[in-house]
């Protein structure tokens, strides 16, 4: 399950993280994201061929709060063309790395280069801002879709492979359809009264660390 702006969630009995919070995702069988992952492969060397994937810098190093009171710096940005959807949907992903502490937060930095050909493939695939881990351990993916639905179907894809790396539990995703991410992260009063607490809510502009 995607939480998603636009959605409402059937009510469950908890019995798990994701029956008590709609942004928890559960990582589908194997047989159905592998395929979808290597698709991704193969659409990123056409991608490679075709001049149209970018590494931007101008956001590296730069700050972001989130409404739960942490925060996290960019260091990296992967974008097709120049990043902006037809019809936008901010994406935040986020999840917890088992194992993962002290200097082997650089080394997963390093080695996240390896993961590009996950996701840039997917259709609808806009723009990524790759955030550093935050005070909880948490990374995060800040991402501009083409397509709400389209975002919903990379994100059930993708926590199958973040399911073998991450904490049990720990992958959450959040889709708010209609918005740009750049002017969400410019002004993050367009989101109105959503997610006022949230884990995924920019709270104020990207700022020199």
């Amino acid at each position: 399950m995607v939480a998603t702006s636009a959605q409402s969630l059937p009510a469950r009995r908890p019995q798990s993280p994701a029956d008590t919070d709609p942004d928890v995702v559960t990582p589908p069988p194997a047989n159905r994201a592998v395929p979808e992952v290597l698709a991704s492969a193969v659409g990123m060397i056409r991608l490679l061929r075709a001049g149209r994937l970018h590494s931007p810098r101008q956001n590296i190093g730069r700050t972001l709060r989130f409404a739960d009171g942490s925060s996290a710096a960019v260091y990296r940005e992967t974008r097709v063309d120049d990043g902006r959807a037809a019809e936008p949907a901010l994406l935040v992903v986020g999840f917890v790395l088992r194992g993962i502490r002290g200097r082997a937060h650089v080394a997963f930095r390093v080695e996240s280069w390896l993961n590009t050909p996950m996701f840039v493939g997917f259709p609808g695939f806009a723009s990524k801002l790759w955030m550093r881990h935050d005070e909880s351990s948490r990374y995060r993916g800040i991402y501009e879709w083409d397509g709400a639905e389209r975002a919903a179907a990379y994100v059930r894809a993708l926590s199958w492979v973040l399911g073998v790396v991450s904490v049990r539990g720990s992958i959450r995703a959040h889709i708010v359809p209609g918005l740009h991410r750049d002017d969400v992260l410019a002004r993050p009063e367009l989101l109105g009264d959503e997610g006022a607490d949230r884990w995924w809510r920019p709270a104020t502009p990207v700022g020199e660390t």
